[in-house]
């Protein structure tokens, strides 16, 4: 990108900026660029002048993600604390943008006296890794309150989608390739949303369950049909098996925690070892929930 181009953003250009600064697991290589967009137009106007064949990477609290030791070519975007407008539109629909805490909406929708959305509360992450994973707590899923999406193109390009132009699944979502959730609008219904001392009370019972304190991504494996991913690994008898400073959770077998020493590299071979003795021990190859990327390290 050229450097007038560069000097007409109003958002934050970084380069060789170590991604550990981004993710909750707290590791992770140095990236080529990375970007904050002032607003949405700004964002627009940083993707219109990337290289065609530049690799784009998002993230938002980076709470379902693993970057490796030798860092991301090309540019990530980092949306949280940037792209968070939240409103409740004239229509009835709530319009919250890509970098708006999953948390911050449940919160808001308490406040406008809407049902639906306090299961919003129990995802630790903001709503584009949502949006594009399905996310879900508590017994619900993203898209269930899904009514449209506003996504970017590479072009920078901004478009509006409607909920059944994607394919949606259990932490599942598929849609046109080179797009990038940068919105959702959402029907939840007037009526007894729980309070937000009810939705204090889930977490704090949720929360007593996991692992508090020190760094991790929340659930790495997905709960195969019919199961729980923490049984089978607490059964396989993994808890509190450690590679390098990355433990398996004693508190809760679905958790690796960082215990401050640990690479990216300590995590993932942690996983990889999960996964084989699970499908050793029960016959079932457990599904990763996190996202990986980056280049390993060359030691």
């Amino acid at each position: 990108m050229a450097h007038d181009a560069i000097q007409s953003l109003r958002g934050i250009v970084k380069h060789g900026e170590s991604m550990s600064r981004y993710t909750s697991w707290r590791v992770g290589g140095p990236v080529d660029q990375l970007f904050q967009p002032a607003d949405i137009d700004d964002l627009a106007t940083f993707l219109a002048q990337l290289p065609d064949k530049e690799p784009i990477h998002w993230i938002g609290l980076g709470s379902n993600l693993l970057v490796r030791d030798g860092g991301i070519r090309g540019t990530v975007i980092a949306t949280t604390g940037f792209l968070v407008e939240l409103q409740r539109r004239t229509d009835g629909l709530v319009y919250a943008q890509a970098g708006t805490t999953c948390a911050k909406l449940s919160r808001q929708c308490v406040t406008w006296g809407l049902e639906g959305a306090d299961f919003f509360a129990g995802i630790p992450g903001a709503l584009g890794g949502a949006l594009a994973m399905n996310a879900g707590a508590f017994g619900g899923e993203t898209w269930h309150a899904v009514k449209a999406v506003e996504v970017i193109n590479r072009a920078g390009q901004i478009q509006t989608r409607q909920r059944n132009e994607y394919e949606i699944g259990y932490r599942y979502v598929k849609g046109p390739a080179e797009e990038w959730f940068i919105a959702g609008i959402f029907e939840f219904p007037p009526g007894q949303q729980k309070t937000r001392t009810e939705i204090k009370e889930l977490l704090a019972k949720r929360n007593a369950l996991q692992p508090i304190g020190l760094p991790s991504c929340g659930s790495v494996f997905r709960n195969p049909k019919g199961e729980h991913a923490a049984r089978l690994i607490e059964v396989a008898g993994l808890k509190g098996f450690s590679i390098g400073g990355a433990r398996v959770s004693e508190k809760h077998a679905n958790f690796i925690i960082n215990e401050g020493r640990a690479t990216a590299a300590d995590i993932e071979a942690l996983m990889l070892h999960i996964e084989q003795t699970v499908e050793k021990t029960h016959g079932i190859r457990l599904e990763r929930e996190v996202r990986v990327i980056g280049e390993r390290r060359d030691d």
